[in-house]
């Protein structure tokens, strides 16, 4: 006799207690309940959304309905991750890349707004600029609040969770004169660090590394006021536009400049002090991963590099470990290192192979 495999159906011999009994019966009725409402995602198609048979064309092969609840039953049943298996709403990417964008222009208004700006319009300008940045950032951060919240099953209630929202964000916003003295002082750095730049207008506008390191600043500061996800995705956005991977809990001093960047990584917990100079692919990563007595990683542990002031770190070096790379150092190409320097080292790929370094 061939068994039944509906959720909640009870087998011949079957030895389940109440609760399995229970607990099938429930996966049976979203199981039912997914199968019932997959025909209805047809009605709220429109017509010019279902591909239609042409004189030159074919019909479609797949079965739109089938393949919807499919797909439902695996998100409500076999393949729920979903906590508490409610749906979320989640902060926008888009939304949250707009907002950092305005945020640039209006640090920045006379090279990253596409407007012409006098004397007498810019304030104008840069407040609005600043109005609708805060405002959409502020709805992010309340959704971003809301997703760690329900992830963690318990927490403040919407009307909390709107002021403080609010709360993190003008906080946020006293930082940003803060935030572009430090970004001035990484165009500086650009600028005096590379022969070939010839402006710091070039910088502003070309420059991967100095892209990158704009949205760190911004993603470090919400960092700190404890909004991780939205810092996750400002440093996520950046990542993608420029090929260059920084954390939004790195902490990073001045007068930084990343020469070219493709490929940097720069880990969680790394310290990175003033006048630093990172080349291309280099990584400032972990060695290890601790884990606590049941195997989990253990979070938030210290486990990436202290790089002090004045060090320059050459392309495709590797840096692992909670070490220290002491104070106007110099770490050429290549060179993979997992234990401290002191100040003033020089360190070689042909040294370390010989395990000789200065």
């Amino acid at each position: 006799m061939r068994r039944s495999l509906r959720p909640g159906v009870a087998q011949p011999g079957d030895r389940a207690d109440a609760g399995r009994i229970v607990s099938g019966r429930r996966a049976r009725a979203r199981y039912d309940r997914a199968i019932h409402f997959a025909p209805r995602f047809q009605t709220l198609m429109n017509a010019d959304d279902v591909p239609q048979r042409s004189g030159r064309g074919i019909a479609p092969l797949w079965d739109l309905h089938a393949l919807t609840a499919a797909l439902r039953a695996s998100r409500e049943v076999t393949h729920n991750v979903r906590p508490r298996g409610t749906i979320r709403e989640l902060p926008s990417v888009q939304t949250v890349a707009a907002a950092v964008d305005k945020l640039a222009v209006a640090m920045f208004p006379t090279h990253y707004a596409h407007a012409d700006l006098t004397d007498d319009s810019i304030d104008h300008f840069v407040g609005a600029a600043l109005h609708h940045a805060l405002t959409d950032l502020t709805e992010q951060v309340r959704r971003g609040l809301r997703f760690v919240r329900d992830a963690q099953a318990g927490g403040d209630a919407d009307e909390n969770l709107e002021r403080r929202a609010a709360e993190i964000v003008r906080d946020f916003s006293t930082q940003l004169p803060a935030i572009r003295a430090l970004l001035v002082s990484d165009l500086n750095a650009a600028y005096q660090g590379d022969p070939a730049a010839t402006s710091i207008s070039e910088i502003l506008l070309c420059y991967p590394g100095f892209q990158a390191v704009l949205y760190h600043r911004i993603a470090h500061a919400l960092h700190g006021l404890g909004c991780e996800l939205i810092a996750r995705l400002v440093a996520e956005i950046a990542h993608s536009r420029t090929g260059i991977d920084i954390h939004p809990g790195a902490r990073i001093g001045g007068s930084f400049f990343i020469d070219h960047g493709t490929g940097v990584v720069i880990g969680e917990t790394t310290i990175i002090g003033e006048r630093v100079r990172l080349y291309q692919a280099v990584t400032l990563g972990a060695k290890r991963f601790p884990a606590d007595a049941d195997g989990n990683l253990v979070k938030g542990v210290p486990r990436h590099p202290i790089v002090e002031d004045d060090v320059v770190i050459y392309a495709g070096a590797t840096v692992l470990g909670r070490i220290t790379i002491g104070q106007g150092s110099v770490i050429g190409g290549n060179v993979w290192l997992t234990q401290s320097v002191g100040p003033g080292s020089n360190l070689s790929q042909a040294q370390m192979r010989q395990g000789k370094p200065e």
